[in-house]
Order: C-alpha cells, then sequence, then structure tokens
C-alpha cells in the first residue's frame, strides 16, 4: 500500500476502511463497474484495507476490453487499405484481433493515426478528400456524444469520405446481465461516475428495484471508493436497496441532457457483443438511419464478419468477475503487456493490466 502511503487523503482513506470494517456484520460481494475504478483499487490497496468479509469484484468496466474480437479485425481490415486513413485513440492501437494488431498495421504502412478526438478525424477528412477517414468509435456513454458531434458534423459538411466504425456499449444494460445470471454473486455495484456524468442515474433506478440490489454512483479517487463502499454496506446491513450518489460534486440524477438528445439522434439502441462475455441484448449504439450512410462495416462491405474468442485467454471470465486476473494460466508468463493475449493486459483500464503493474503474484 506504498501508493496510498502517498496519496494526499491516505489517513482519511485508512479512516474510511475503519468505518467500513465497524458497520459489516457479515459478508458482501460489490463489484465496481469502472475499469479506472479498478486501477485505483488495485494501485492503492483499497481491497488489502478492507475487512475480509468485503469481497470486491472487478467489473466488465473497461471499454477498450469489451470491444469484440471481430470488430478489431474489422479495424485492422479496413487500416490495411491504401485508401484509409484510420483514426482511432492510442488505447486501441496495441489490442489484439486474431493475428495482429492496428500498430503492427501502422508498422506496415497503414495509415494509422492517433487522435485526441473525433473531431480530428472530421478535420482530416476534409483536408483529405481522395482519402476515406475512418473514425473507431469505442466506448461508453461518456465518449459516445464526441463521436455523435463528429458524425452530426460530417453529415452537415456533407463530408462523403468520412466514415464511423462504432463499438459502443451501454452500462445499464450490462448489469442487467451480470445480475441475471445464475451464477451471480454480486450484491452491489459501484456505478461509475464518468458514465453517470453524461447520462445520469435515472436509468439505474429500476434495475436496483427489479434486483434489489443497492447502486452507489462512485468516484475515482481512493476516497471517492471507500466512501461508495461504504454507502454500499450501510444499504446492504439495513436491507435497502437504492441508487445513491456519492459522487455529487460531478453527477445529478438527470445527467447531460443535451449530450443525451445527440446521442438519440444520431445513435439507435441495438444488441451488442461484448468481448468474452457474448451478445447483450440493447448493450450497443448503432448509427440511426439518417445517419447510415456514415457507417464503415456497410461501407467496406464487412457487416457479416465473425470470429471466435481464443481458447488460451481467459479475459472473458476477469471480465464477468469470475477469476481475478492472476488466476490465469497465462497472466504474466504467457500474457504479458509487452505480448498480450488480450485487452484486459493492454488496456489502460484493464483488470489484467493492474495486477500486473501494481501486484505482482508468483
Amino acid at each position: 500500500m506504498r501508493y496510498l502511503d502517498e496519496f494526499r487523503d491516505g489517513q482519511a482513506a485508512r479512516s474510511l476502511a475503519a468505518e467500513i470494517g465497524r458497520v459489516t456484520t457479515r459478508p458482501w460481494n460489490l463489484m465496481e463497474v469502472c475499469g479506472g475504478q479498478t486501477h485505483a483499487i488495485v494501485k492503492f490497496g483499497i481491497d488489502e484495507l478492507l475487512p475480509k468479509a468485503i469481497t470486491l469484484i472487478h467489473g466488465p468496466g473497461c471499454p477498450v476490453c469489451v470491444t469484440p474480437l471481430e470488430i478489431i479485425d474489422k479495424a485492422i481490415e479496413i487500416a490495411a487499405r491504401p485508401e484509409v486513413i484510420f483514426c482511432s485513440f492510442g488505447d486501441m492501437l496495441r489490442v489484439p484481433g486474431s493475428t495482429t494488431d492496428l500498430l503492427s498495421v501502422k508498422a506496415g504502412g497503414g495509415d494509422v493515426r492517433m487522435v485526441y478526438s473525433p473531431l480530428d478525424a472530421v478535420k482530416l477528412a476534409e483536408q483529405n478528400p481522395a482519402r476515406q477517414v475512418v473514425f473507431f468509435g469505442v466506448g461508453f456513454e461518456t465518449t459516445a456524444p464526441a463521436t455523435a458531434m463528429a458524425v452530426f458534423q460530417a453529415a452537415s459538411k456533407g463530408l462523403g469520405n468520412f466514415s464511423l466504425l462504432v463499438s459502443h456499449v451501454r452500462v445499464p444494460p450490462a448489469l442487467e446481465a451480470i445480475l441475471s445470471s445464475p451464477d451471480c454473486r454480486v450484491q452491489g455495484f459501484l456505478a461509475a461516475g464518468h458514465v453517470c456524468a453524461v447520462m445520469g442515474f435515472w436509468e439505474y433506478v429500476p434495475i436496483a428495484q427489479q434486483y434489489h440490489v443497492p447502486i452507489v454512483v462512485t468516484g475515482f479517487e481512493p476516497t471517492d471508493i471507500l466512501q461508495g463502499i461504504l454507502r454500499c454496506v450501510q444499504q446492504l446491513e439495513s436491507g435497502r436497496a437504492e441508487v445513491d450518489n456519492q459522487y455529487a460534486r460531478a453527477v445529478c440524477r438527470e445527467g447531460n441532457r443535451p449530450a443525451q438528445d445527440l446521442l438519440r439522434r444520431v445513435f439507435r439502441v441495438v444488441p451488442r457483443k461484448w468481448r468474452g462475455v457474448g451478445e447483450i441484448p440493447n448493450s450497443g449504439l448503432g448509427l440511426a438511419g439518417e445517419y447510415a450512410a456514415f457507417d464503415a462495416e456497410r461501407r467496406f462491405g464487412l457487416a457479416d464478419h465473425h470470429v471466435e474468442e481464443p481458447a488460451e485467454c481467459l479475459s472473458g471470465l476477469v471480465l464477468q468477475g469470475r477469476i481475478k486476473p492472476h488466476e490465469c494460466p497465462a497472466f504474466g508468463t504467457r500474457c504479458t503487456p509487452e505480448h498480450p493475449l488480450g485487452a484486459t493486459m493492454v488496456s489502460s483500464e484493464g483488470a489484467c493490466a493492474a495486477y500486473y503493474r501494481y501486484r505482482r503474484h508468483p
């Protein structure tokens, strides 16, 4: 817990952990939804501060990690085409496909560019009218509005050489899929604060009521996470199942309404396959009919491409919270950040990457 000792509110964090120990009278299993929260938990040793009765389960909260293998393969095939400028956030470049990754395509001569905003890809389409510019739209509801704005602007400018390879996913259906599983162990959730900053938390209320699980919207600092755990445990101990907002400094119930309006205009809700998990109904965003011409899968004839996940990589079990990363036989040996078998080892929010960096296991 060296990093916690260096944290500016380390003593406050330890006090919160002690309070959690005081109110806990029986075992509880909590899942943090966001990969950023997972990294903070592992880095600062938050799980080691908690009483043994509290088990933290790492959820599928890394958008890079849940992007299905077939979408990665489609991205690689598109990026390798000579007429294409392929744009992506940097965290997707080393995610392995079936045989290679986007960084290797770039090394082999493909025009693969790391951008900081989807709007950068729109500018490239304006500047390169003879080239096809494709943006790789990946992420939860947090990043989807910026992708929607890029498509909206491309349509407004009449950019026929811009398209989107979309793999955006939605969090609430994933929580329902976890809770409806017959072997679900989750008794409470720490919801991702940045997702709720966009979408609010009103969608979580019927989930908490139907499955009788507390859901606490939580931030990313150690004290945020520990406060979220404390509030979740307090509900469980008293038999309540409500949506609570620990992250009130950034989140309100309604969320960002203009961003939601833009999402509804540009996208439609679709089924989406999650890497290592499978297809979850209503968990994805696809382009609405008005913007279907900007769909890169259709433009490049890749809509029906499907592949199987590699058997050796157990990232699906990690993403479902069924095993810890170090329980995978390949962890730290055949699977490392330099030579990853799956996205959970290479992503900046992946659970396997967190365990490899901060908590080596024999």
